[in-house]
């Protein structure tokens, strides 16, 4: 003949009450000793209470999410004499095989009319209550076979899918039972990315929520060709594609006049000659970037994994687009603060000597907290680069225009400026100003909108004019 056991929470330390997180049977299920049956969390910890004996689930009494305290009835089990717990060596009584059945639970009647009383707690002899638990970390719990179809996990792997996005259902598990355990989560992530990155990185895909580039067949139209997409390409493709979905892009545009940099620059040819080197006008920009970078520090900032901070780097590497033959490359400048004009000219050129000889270790490639991409010795009048994640900013400039500019007071600000009687204004007088031919250099400002503001990129950017308009600024 069959006993009641009770199932009780045992003691939970400092804990006034704790939540019961997963119920890990069912009414009916045989369980042995040792298997877990309820998962209750702390603040602190997740615990699974075991079972004390072999017996079959004929009640539970909790349902998930409710707040249990010290000797909160969870389980009763129905075990055989031969099969209960040892009685406690300080002599404490069990389970009273003979009692009348008093205080009978309605679903244990409801169920089962021949079943067991529960024994009456008012009774001499109380029934006995489990007070082992054990810790269970993830990959180390022995579950119980899923009764209702659904994945088993515990709740530490339960909430860690959550955070990941994972859903449980399509991971398999690798645990005894087929018990889902944090490495199967990994996996699963790890198998989707690759596979994303093989069949879809470059147009959506799976797992993106972006359908996919239809497919065609190009060559019922006409005839076609194919050719094979360089080293570089394949690499920087799933790069710049995990930025563009990653990172909201704000593009913001603006000019510098360069007249005075230029003549300053176009003055030093014959000594930078002397020395062997050539002073591009990009060497200006990087002195005038490290600037304007010192003044605005989120721009060479990284929002922080968790999105809750920025981790400012206290150091001042660029990040260069260097044109090879294999395509784009992005080798580092490092300490661009700490080095004069010729000294970056001579480090700048063996660099992109080395890019264009695909002699560049990974270690050139990493480390940059500002990029620069300069156009301008191709063309062009702008365009929006992209962000290089996890940095938050990235410069791109444009090829240089020669550009009528007023210099003097406006026009209409004249005093003398007679009232408006036709459909056209009047001539300036010609000792207020003139127009005068100046070099514009037209740049773009695309930034990360999570960390940089528009208020913020125009202050920078109108910085950033500013010191290229006076070369000797860039000397202070």
């Amino acid at each position: 003949m069959g006993h009641l056991l009770e199932i009780r929470v045992p003691d939970i330390g400092d804990f006034d009450e704790v939540e019961v997180v997963e119920i890990l049977v069912a009414k009916g299920d045989r369980v042995e000793v040792e298997d877990s049956l309820v998962s209750i969390e702390s603040d602190k910890a997740t615990m699974e209470i075991p079972s004390s004996a072999t017996g079959t689930v004929v009640e539970i009494s909790v349902v998930e999410g409710d707040r249990v305290a010290e000797g909160s009835l969870l389980v009763v089990l129905d075990v055989l004499e031969s099969d209960r717990p040892a009685a406690p060596e300080d002599g404490a009584p069990s389970v009273d095989s003979g009692a009348a059945p008093q205080n009978r639970p309605d679903s244990v009647a409801d169920d089962d009319e021949s079943a067991p009383a529960v024994p009456d707690p008012t009774l001499a002899e109380p029934t006995p209550r489990v007070d082992f638990v054990r810790e269970v970390s993830p990959a180390a719990a022995d579950p119980v076979p899923d009764q209702v179809g659904l994945p088993h996990a515990s709740p530490l792997v339960r909430r860690y899918a959550r955070e990941l996005g994972v859903p449980l259902a399509e991971t398999e598990g690798t645990g005894k039972h087929g018990r889902i355990l944090v490495d199967d989560l990994r996996g699963h992530v790890r198998d989707r990315f690759a596979k994303d990155a093989e069949s879809g990185s470059g147009s959506g895909g799976p797992g993106l929520g972006i359908p996919p580039v239809p497919s065609l067949d190009h060559a019922a139209f006409g005839p076609v060709s194919e050719q094979k997409l360089s080293r570089i390409q394949k690499l920087s493709g799933p790069v710049l594609h995990r930025s563009w979905l990653n990172v909201p892009h704000v593009t913001q545009y603006d000019e510098a006049d360069v007249t005075l940099l230029e003549r300053f620059r176009r003055d030093q040819r014959d000594a930078a000659r002397e020395r062997g080197l050539k002073l591009s006008p990009l060497l200006f920009i990087m002195k005038a970037v490290v600037i304007a970078l010192d003044e605005f520090p989120s721009f060479r900032a990284s929002l922080a994994p968790d999105g809750d901070r920025l981790i400012i780097k206290e150091y001042f590497h660029l990040g260069i687009a260097v044109d090879t033959e294999q395509g784009l490359v992005v080798p580092v400048v490092r300490d661009v603060d700490q080095k004069g004009i010729y000294e970056l000219a001579e480090e700048l050129n063996a660099t992109a000597e080395r890019a264009r000889a695909r002699k560049l270790g990974i270690e050139d490639l990493r480390g940059a907290c500002f990029t620069i991409s300069s156009l301008g010795g191709i063309g062009g009048t702008g365009f929006s680069p992209i962000v290089n994640a996890p940095e938050v900013a990235i410069l791109g400039v444009s090829k240089t225009q020669v550009r009528p500019v007023w210099q003097g007071p406006s026009p209409l600000d004249h005093a003398e400026t007679p009232a408006i009687a036709s459909d056209s204004l009047p001539s300036a007088p010609t000792d207020a100003g003139r127009f005068e031919p100046r070099l514009i250099l037209p740049f773009s400002l695309s930034y990360d909108h999570r960390v940089i503001d528009g208020a913020l990129a125009a202050r920078f950017t109108s910085r950033l004019s500013r010191l290229l308009s006076d070369p000797m600024q860039l000397l202070l």
